[in-house]
């Protein structure tokens, strides 16, 4: 950790970036779907004001626009580097709406800076995902040129703007990329973060990156049937039997297990444990077997480690008759599907009609997704650890299944090495708080956040 005037001389240092970031969490670039629904001010107002602190950025890398509201840029690398494969920093500008504004502390549009007990924090949606992270990234590369670096082989940006409804930006950058022959050595995205409080009986952040990340996948469970007034209902009506066979699939949960970067996430913390808990999490990393023990201490490490053992199911739309006085002749639900590597989609669709067990019960695929490859551990992926660990030398860095989605799922069409790792320290309160209420990040991390991406930028191997 930083002493009290190290924090001050970046504080100092940094102020653009902090400006910077709060001067676009103000702007409430809210994506929709379909994504032409948005409202397109605020992001035509995005890019001029990404371009005023970051005048060099703008000055020196090769920019152009993509998905409309998306940006693509490339900084060329230093004499003899060109030949090299590349990297790709990815964020995206886009950020999920707030529900109820009056349940936030502070404005959720308002970026103030709010002091905590844990230091300054700017507050407001899009802070941690995932405007801090792309604010971090360009003020890293604004340093930099400030600096008369060059980077040791080229560097690309993607930011997107329809990451938050899985939009087609992404895929359009990817097609624009393969058109070039671009084939990067690795790709970084948001995702894992160093997180503090992750795990019971681990008093250390863990920083988790994410080699994987479960497949999107969309169901509806649909059931017809006879309608009618409310006065004489009969048995047995669509609501009734849909409301069955929510409760049946709620009751059958797929089948649990590690996942292989999940069994190396619990070795490598048996290292940092408290004593009784190292030999049950040393013997899951060797072998990677679910046992019951392991089992309850991801549950007791609450949804983020209960989901990383199994595909997961969320009921999350509902949809009956349009007047209380209306029997429903036709009743949806929309199932939310998280698939883990291991499991596929048709795997899905057959578990979800076995555990709903009626016929009645139209089970339809409105969108499938497949779970992404799994990242090699290689040259690549040491380069992030050690970054890790020497910006964080406080946690444990390691592998895990991410299990929500990101842009960079389209990018393994493209190159073989995906990360997906956020530089920034968050409490379990500030994680739960990202699609969420008083989404906020302290200064002092989002300026390791900065130092992070500068140190990951200046250590490029040529």
């Amino acid at each position: 950790m930083r002493t009290m005037a190290e924090r001050e001389d970046a504080g100092r240092q940094h102020a653009p970036a902090v400006q910077a970031l709060r001067e676009l969490v103000r702007l409430p670039t809210v994506s929709r779907r379909p994504p032409e629904e948005a409202d397109p001010e605020p992001f035509e107002a995005f890019g001029e004001a990404l371009a005023r602190p970051f005048p060099l950025l703008h000055e020196h890398l090769e920019l152009e626009t993509v998905a409309t509201y998306g940006v693509l840029a490339r900084w060329p690398a230093r004499p003899g580097g060109e030949a090299l494969d590349p990297v790709v920093l990815m964020a995206h500008l886009d950020v999920v709406p707030v529900d109820d504004p009056e349940a936030w502390t502070h404005d959720p549009f308002g970026a103030e800076l709010v002091d905590t007990d844990d230091g300054p924090a700017v507050w407001g949606r899009g802070t941690l995902d995932d405007k801090g992270e792309l604010v971090g990234i360009c003020a890293a590369v604004e340093e930099l040129l400030a600096a008369g670096f060059s980077p040791a082989r080229d560097v690309w940006l993607s930011f997107g703007p329809t990451e938050e409804v899985s939009g087609p930006a992404a895929a359009e950058a990817v097609a624009v990329l393969r058109e070039r022959g671009v084939r990067p050595w690795f790709v970084l995205d948001e995702g894992g973060a160093v997180a503090h409080e992750a795990f019971p009986g681990v008093s250390a952040p863990v920083a988790v990156v994410g080699v994987t990340e479960k497949g999107m996948t969309a169901l509806e469970l649909r059931v017809t049937g006879p309608g009618g007034h409310a006065s004489t209902p009969s048995a047995g009506s669509p609501v009734v039997r849909l409301a069955r066979a929510i409760d049946r699939l709620d009751r059958s949960p797929m089948p649990s297990r590690l996942a292989e970067p999940v069994a190396e996430l619990l070795g490598r913390l048996a290292r940092r444990a408290a004593l009784p808990l190292r030999p049950v999490l040393a013997a899951a990393g060797s072998v990677g077997a679910l046992s019951p023990a392991v089992a309850r201490l991801l549950v007791l490490a609450g949804p983020e480690g209960a989901a990383m053992t199994r595909t997961t199911f969320a009921i999350t739309t509902l949809r009956g008759s349009a007047a209380l006085n209306v029997v429903a002749p036709t009743a949806t639900a929309g199932v939310d599907v998280r698939v883990m590597p291991g499991d596929t989609v048709a795997d899905v669709v057959e578990h979800v009609r076995r555990a709903v067990d009626d016929d009645a019960v139209d089970v339809r695929v409105l969108e499938a997704g497949e779970a992404s490859p799994v990242s090699p551990r290689d040259d690549a992926f040491g380069l992030v650890e050690r970054v890790v660990s020497e910006v964080f030398p406080d946690a444990v860095p390691a592998p895990y299944v991410m299990m929500a989605g990101t842009d960079s799922r389209h990018f393994t069409t493209l190159c073989p090495r995906v990360y997906r790792f956020a530089p920034l320290r968050m409490t379990k309160q500030q994680r739960q708080s990202i699609h969420g209420v008083d989404e906020h990040v302290l200064v002092e991390a989002f300026l390791d956040g900065v130092r992070w991406y500068r140190r990951l930028l200046e250590e490029l191997p040529g």
